[in-house]
């Protein structure tokens, strides 16, 4: 019976089922047919201290609702430009875990970008915790050279520590070693962290540029952007720990001095136009420590913000 109200689904935030933005669900990895493809790795077991992030890929989701417009695309006065028209999102849905196999779980995820590649689609990979960016960066190993730029308040270069190689603390030493990262630029590193001076040296011997928030925000954004190699093949991986706790509390390792929101996104807007962004993932949200949401909404925001930049490169000049 109508009542003279807008006829339809009207398909609001808080209805229906959470996929990434409300794109289309595509269970079947042989048939994705899609710009950006949204894999969950809901895997925490390579945590050393607060785990939780098993369930960022839910909460990510679940956030993004928020964002699912119900037009077409999204319209950015400051930039006046209308970001994400046309854009085909489908979500995959999540890698199978096992249960305390880390080996088998990150097998699972590299099956899941390789699929998302062979369909030639952007991944974007919700964590889980930074041990599913090895996995990701392996899925990489047919493809053309990448430069990995991560976001991050930790550098991630342990070699090994108690005999653990794939935790949260090794996949950038990981992604170092494989010749088809051609080098990596390691932004946001700051303050007290488990990583030794060591650690710095071997980074920086294996090819890595590693800026603090504060040498960032003295150099400014254009100054970063020079130093990163142009017209390559960007890999983003995205710490939510890379963001200041008062904006992203719910992590399993804070660590405060972080970026903020706008800082990022003016990154990423500047890496979209000076090269082309192959891949990202999104780590260690971890629903549990953010008891107001809005450590997933920034996680969504900034994903869906990137992924416009990326279908648009080139028409916007940082500040």
């Amino acid at each position: 019976m109508s009542h003279g109200y807008e006829t339809g689904r009207l398909n609001l935030p808080f209805v229906g089922i959470s996929t990434f933005a409300k794109s289309p669900y595509q269970p079947d990895w042989s048939a994705i047919d899609a710009d950006v493809a949204i894999l969950g790795a809901p895997f925490d077991a390579g945590t050393q201290w607060r785990a939780g992030a098993r369930f960022g890929p839910r909460g990510i989701r679940e956030a993004s609702t928020l964002f699912s417009f119900g037009h077409n695309g999204a319209y950015d006065h400051e930039d006046d430009v209308t970001y994400l028209d046309g854009v085909r999102i489908v979500d995959i849905g999540d890698a199978d875990i096992i249960h305390t196999d880390t080996v088998g779980s990150h097998a699972n995820i590299e099956a899941g970008v390789r699929a998302i590649l062979a369909a030639g689609a952007l991944p974007v990979v919700l964590g889980g915790d930074h041990s599913i960016n090895i996995p990701c960066i392996n899925a990489f190993s047919e493809q053309e050279p990448v430069h990995l730029v991560q976001f991050d308040a930790h550098l991630d270069f342990v070699d090994e520590r108690h005999g653990v190689r794939f935790g949260h603390g090794n996949p950038m030493r990981r992604a170092a070693e494989k010749p088809w990262v051609t080098g990596l630029s390691q932004f946001g590193i700051r303050n007290v962290s488990s990583t030794a001076k060591e650690g710095y040296d071997a980074a920086r011997a294996m090819g890595s540029d590693i800026l603090s928030v504060r040498q960032i925000r003295a150099l400014g954004v254009a100054a970063v952007l020079e130093r990163v190699p142009a017209g390559e093949r960007y890999y983003l991986s995205i710490d939510i720990d890379g963001f200041d706790p008062s904006i992203a509390p719910g992590t399993g390792t804070p660590s405060h001095g972080g970026f903020l929101y706008y800082e990022v996104l003016e990154l990423i807007a500047g890496l979209a136009a000076r090269g082309r962004i192959v891949g990202i993932d999104l780590v260690e949200v971890a629903p549990d420590y953010d008891p107001s949401g809005v450590t997933s909404i920034l996680a969504a925001q900034i994903l869906l913000n990137a992924i416009g930049r990326i279908f648009h490169p080139g028409e916007v000049t940082p500040p």
